[in-house]
C-alpha cells in the first residue's frame, strides 16, 4: 500500500481554538476520498493540512511520503494538485485561459517573466481538451463563469501531473447544469487507472461523482467516520453528524440525502 496522505494525531489550534481534533487518517494512492461535514466542522483546514499550507499544530502529516516540518514544502507542494477557491483569487482576471493553466508549471498565479517550453504549452492544450475547455484558451479569466471558471482551476491542479489532488468545493455556487456537467467530468477522470488519489470537500452528498470509493465524516474538528464510501455515507452517520434526521437513497451511481420527518 503506497500511501497519498497519512495523518496520526493531527490536530490545528488558532487562537485558542481547537480547529482539527486528533485526526488520525489514510488515503492510499489508489483511492478517492469525499470529505463532508456540518459548516465549522474543519474540512478546508484538513484540506490545507494535506496542501502543505498549514501546519499541525500536533500530531503528524505525511503528504506523498514527506513529512510536515521535516520537508522542503516547496518541492513537495509541485507534486501536489489543489484547487480552492482561495486559489482561483490570486489568478489576474486578465489571465488567458492558455496562461492560467500554463503556469502551473511553476506553482505561479500570473504569468511573468518565467520561460516555458513548448512541451508546456502542449500539455496545458491537452488539459484544457480533457476537461472540456480547449474553445476557451485565448478567453480572459475574468469573463469566464463560475463553472468556466471551477473546470479551469481543476485544469490548472492536473496540468503537472500531481501524485495527489486535492478538491475544496468544486460544485460550489454552480447552477444545476454547471454542477453535472463537473460532476460527469470529475467522475471520468475519477475512474481513469492514471488518476491520483483524490480527496474532494463538499457539502452536498449530490456532488460526490461516479468512481469516489471512500467517505471520511467531520463534526466538531474530529472524525465522525470514515471507511468505504457505501459504509459512511448512510442515513445513521449523516443524521448524527449533521444532527436531523436525514434518509439517504442511491440512484444510477449517484447519492442524495434529505431530511425526514
Amino acid at each position: 500500500m503506497s500511501l497519498a496522505i497519512d495523518f496520526q494525531s493531527v490536530s490545528v489550534v488558532r487562537d485558542g481554538a481547537t480547529i482539527l481534533d486528533s485526526v488520525t487518517w489514510q488515503v492510499d494512492s489508489s483511492e478517492r476520498w469525499v470529505v463532508i461535514g456540518p459548516n465549522g466542522a474543519g474540512k478546508t483546514t484538513l484540506l490545507q493540512v494535506a496542501a502543505s499550507h498549514e501546519y499541525p499544530t500536533s500530531g503528524s502529516a505525511t503528504i506523498i511520503g514527506d513529512t510536515l516540518g521535516q520537508c522542503d514544502v516547496n518541492e513537495l507542494r509541485p507534486r501536489i494538485g489543489f484547487a480552492s477557491t482561495a486559489l482561483a483569487r490570486l489568478i489576474p482576471n486578465d489571465e488567458t485561459v492558455l496562461d492560467a493553466v500554463m503556469t502551473a508549471a511553476w506553482a505561479v498565479t500570473g504569468r511573468w517573466t518565467e520561460e516555458y517550453e513548448e512541451i508546456d504549452e502542449r500539455r496545458a492544450r491537452r488539459v484544457l481538451s480533457e476537461w472540456s475547455l480547449e474553445h476557451l484558451a485565448d478567453r480572459r479569466f475574468g469573463s469566464l463563469s463560475d463553472g468556466e471558471q471551477k473546470r479551469v482551476q481543476i485544469a490548472r491542479a492536473v496540468m503537472t501531473d500531481p501524485e495527489l489532488l486535492l478538491l475544496d468545493e468544486p460544485a460550489a455556487s454552480l447552477d444545476l447544469g454547471a454542477r453535472e456537467e463537473l460532476v460527469g467530468l470529475l467522475s471520468g477522470y475519477a475512474t481513469m487507472s492514471s488518476a491520483p488519489a483524490m480527496v474532494m470537500v463538499t457539502h452536498h452528498v449530490e456532488e460526490i461523482p461516479e468512481g469516489f470509493t471512500h467517505a471520511l465524516v467531520l463534526k466538531d474538528g474530529a472524525v465522525f467516520a470514515q471507511g468505504p464510501l457505501d459504509q459512511v455515507i448512510t442515513d445513521t452517520v449523516l443524521s448524527g453528524a449533521f444532527g436531523i434526521s436525514l434518509e439517504v437513497s442511491r440512484a444510477n451511481g449517484r447519492i442524495s440525502a434529505r431530511g425526514t420527518r
